[in-house]
């Protein structure tokens, strides 16, 4: 076997604020798991060694599969963009809790495998989402400087087909049924993205305009979903009103942007957020 370390091989900090750690903490401890996409297994092994979880991984990549299978009770190679990838679990009791950990940006239709997932719940589950946010500041500096570069991993991971503003998020859940009733944001500022280089390039003005969006700094969005029958008060990722009052309106932050850019790069930011269909 190769010694190339996998690319979605990390180490997961279980005290920190980081994306993996939020799922951790959010499946909790003895539960049954289903990990839609559970790659080598870097949430895995912390699901079955430190919460003591019994994992079923469903996974693509042959590889990550080996590297995977000593942390699960079973592990099933499985094509998520594929319509009958379910009829591998029907044999299997449902679960406690289902989990797709930065999945589902992944694949063609996140919205048609989001539904297929909560079949798989048990009467009493839950799922456990986590999803990048292409709000970030970051983002739209990148469109800014004209360097929309992909990458092996990040906000712009090369086999990312899909984005996500928080609205879009919302809706996503909204059509499978399903109510937030959790959520965690993962905030990195620009500087301590992928991205840095690109911001550093930005004037001061465009940064602060950039900056000055309530979640322009939310980099993952970590989410607990329950059917709309389920138990738990739904939880809105976009803050109502009582609390909008401590943060910067949306009108009032797209009137301080507007009035620090150009009207050539107002017109590009919309063609380009236009192109994603995502409101920012």
């Amino acid at each position: 076997m190769s010694s190339t370390r996998h690319t979605y091989d990390y180490v997961v900090d279980t005290a920190s604020q980081t994306a993996p750690a939020n799922v951790i903490r959010m499946v909790g401890q003895h539960k049954r798991v289903l990990e839609i996409g559970c790659g080598p297994g870097s949430i895995t092994k912390l699901l079955a060694q430190q919460g003591q979880c019994r994992v079923t991984g469903l996974e693509l990549d042959p590889d990550a599969i080996k590297l995977v299978e000593p942390y699960c009770d079973a592990v099933m190679q499985a094509d998520l963009n594929a319509a009958d990838w379910p009829q591998l679990l029907d044999s299997t009791e449902r679960f406690d809790v289902v989990v797709a950990a930065d999945v589902l940006e992944h694949l063609y239709d996140p919205w048609t495998t989001l539904k297929r997932m909560v079949p798989l719940m048990s009467p009493e589950g839950y799922l456990v989402i986590s999803l990048p946010h292409v709000g970030h500041a970051a983002i739209a500096g990148c469109l800014m400087t004209g360097d929309f570069d992909y990458r092996d991993w990040g906000l712009l991971d090369r086999t990312h087909i899909r984005f996500f503003g928080l609205k879009n998020m919302e809706d996503l859940f909204a059509q499978a049924e399903l109510k937030i009733v959790e959520a965690r944001f993962v905030t990195k500022p620009p500087e301590d993205t992928e991205f840095a280089p690109a911001w550093s390039r930005l004037s001061s003005q465009v940064k602060s305009a950039l900056s000055s969006s309530p979640h322009a700094h939310v980099y993952q969005v970590v989410i607990k979903a329950v059917p709309l029958s389920g138990p738990g008060e739904p939880v809105s990722l976009i803050p109502p009103a009582p609390v909008d009052q401590l943060l910067p309106s949306v009108s009032s932050v797209k009137s301080r942007i507007a009035a620090r850019l150009s009207p050539q790069a107002k017109l590009r930011i919309r063609k380009i957020f236009g192109l994603f269909r995502v409101r920012m």
